[in-house]
């Protein structure tokens, strides 16, 4: 039984395809739209046709960009000689954020996941490779997530670059700052343990 009319019931449909998004929010994301001026519900409507239109993938690191090179590839000031590989164009806001690196990157666009039917034919590793042989690449940083799927990415890729005689390093992780040791699961304990420095 429908309890809105069938556009609606469509709209609220759309929203909850969207991930993180149950029925409860996409019902109120529906009724938002449904309650904003034309012209606003235009422009929300625009905007996603012209994303989905005109972001296109750089040609170099497989980025988001809106045609041509992305802004970090185009960047004469960024390390060339040191790629991130990433497993989706989020992370590399995320490492961004840090200002720590200034190297360039390198997208999958997903991890190795049989599960899930995502081989390596499905993500962009072909394209690293070629990227790599090229040449003047010296490190190549795995920062993949730290789960079963990323685990296996970063070393299936780190097989594939080791005739390339590059260094392949992993991004270090274990105990968050502002964490516990007692909360910290045996993995996270003994990953903190073998990325340990000295101060």
């Amino acid at each position: 039984m429908e309890y809105f009319p069938a556009p609606l019931e469509k709209l609220v449909e759309q929203f909850a395809r969207l991930p993180g998004i149950g029925g409860k929010s996409a019902q109120r994301l529906a009724f938002h739209v449904l309650n904003l001026p034309m012209e606003e519900a235009q422009t929300f409507a625009d905007a996603i046709v012209d994303a989905k239109r005109s972001v296109t993938l750089c040609p170099v690191c497989r980025n988001l960009t809106a045609g041509g090179l992305c802004s970090i590839c185009a960047d004469p000031k960024r390390d060339e000689t040191v790629i991130c590989v990433v497993a989706d164009p989020r992370d590399v806001l995320a490492i961004e954020r840090s200002r720590e690196f200034n190297g360039h990157y390198h997208v999958l666009h997903g991890v190795l996941s049989p599960m899930n039917h995502v081989g390596p034919d499905d993500l962009q590793i072909k394209s690293l490779l070629d990227r790599v042989a090229q040449g003047g690449i010296q490190e190549v940083i795995m920062a993949t997530n730290p789960d079963t799927e990323g685990e296996a990415t970063a070393l299936y890729i780190a097989r594939l670059l080791k005739p390339f005689g590059v260094k392949v390093t992993r991004l270090a992780y274990g105990i968050p700052v502002g964490g516990h040791l007692e909360f910290a699961d045996d993995a996270t304990l003994m990953r903190a343990l073998e990325g340990r420095r000295e101060l």
